[in-house]
């Protein structure tokens, strides 16, 4: 049964994302009903080592620097929320894709048969993880469950730092599908079979998605644009070979500016998928009232927080 109104717990209206070179905050107001204004957003940079993203081993090296970055943030927003989203680098975290052709009743049964099937699949225990799922496509082979699982001590490490400023993080995300959240909430033509191309300089992550249904998920470390290539390549063959999939509708692209997507290295991604490439924007129901400069060669860096804010602002 769904509250009302007037008992639920308004959404975080700040998010803030902790990537390995820098922490970048973002703040709105509004919601998905009357439109979503972005008050402000910040842009801090890390020292080199601070943050580590990694499956298995400490990922906040430097926590103090960390969290000082967070703070300078807060103060060119102009304000120190109590409550954020929360967002964390892609390497910190393994997405899975399972699937059930019997769904249980009950929440708990179905919890227990997901952590089952992702049991032997990661380099740690499901009893030292963090795991959380949402239903993806449907089909008559069963129902398909988005499977996110990091080692609590690792996501701890995160919100630590942001605790450290005085802000709780009520829920925490991994960074491409915060970036995805707001491709989907730009609208347009997603109703097809789309990629999702997330390149920064620490790796790249690959997302499928028919609709609003994530059926492919792929993350990699930093080993030059070649690779990236490569990687593109290799996911349009597994799409072909096993999602028989018949052709991307649109190729969208997160982590690089627009103006980067002109470069040799993603001409040729384009012309090896027959699909021009576009950056990732926030739609036309998001007002810039920021003061701080919206350039659409630096928007790219805020668009995971400002995405995950946007989906929290739609369900409230």
């Amino acid at each position: 049964m769904k509250l009302p109104p007037f008992l639920r717990t308004p959404p975080p209206h700040v998010a803030v994302e902790i990537a390995p070179t820098r922490v970048v905050a973002v703040a709105v107001s509004g919601t998905g009903t009357s439109g979503v204004k972005v008050t402000g957003w910040a842009v801090e940079s890390l020292p080199a080592g601070a943050v580590v993203p990694s499956l298995t081993a400490v990922n906040v090296t430097r926590p103090a620097d960390v969290s000082a970055a967070i703070a300078r943030a807060w103060d060119q927003l102009g304000q120190r929320p109590k409550r954020v989203a929360l967002i964390v680098p892609d390497a910190a975290a393994r997405v899975s894709l399972v699937r059930f052709q019997a769904v249980p009743p009950k929440a708990s049964d179905l919890e227990e048969l997901i952590k089952f099937q992702i049991r032997k699949a990661a380099p740690f225990r499901v009893e030292d993880s963090q795991v959380s799922y949402a239903p993806s496509e449907r089909s008559a082979d069963g129902q398909d469950y988005v499977v996110v699982q990091a080692r609590r001590d690792i996501i701890t490490e995160y919100e630590q730092a942001c605790l450290a400023t005085g802000a709780t993080p009520g829920m925490v995300e991994l960074t491409t599908l915060g970036l995805s959240q707001c491709a989907l909430a730009a609208g347009g033509d997603l109703t097809g079979d789309w990629l999702l191309i997330h390149a920064r300089a620490d790796g790249a992550t690959l997302a499928i998605f028919r609709g609003r249904h994530l059926v492919f998920f792929r993350h990699r470390g930093a080993e030059g644009d070649g690779h990236l290539g490569e990687l593109v390549h290799q996911t349009a063959m597994y799409y072909q070979d096993r999602l028989g999939g018949r052709g991307f509708s649109r190729v969208l692209a997160g982590g690089t500016p627009a103006s980067g997507l002109t470069s040799p290295a993603w001409l040729d991604i384009q012309a090896r998928l027959g699909v021009r490439a576009e950056a990732v924007e926030p739609g036309p129901g998001v007002t810039l009232t920021s003061p701080a400069p919206w350039a659409p060669d630096t928007m790219e860096m805020a668009t995971p927080a400002l995405g995950l804010l946007l989906s929290l602002c739609a369900e409230g």
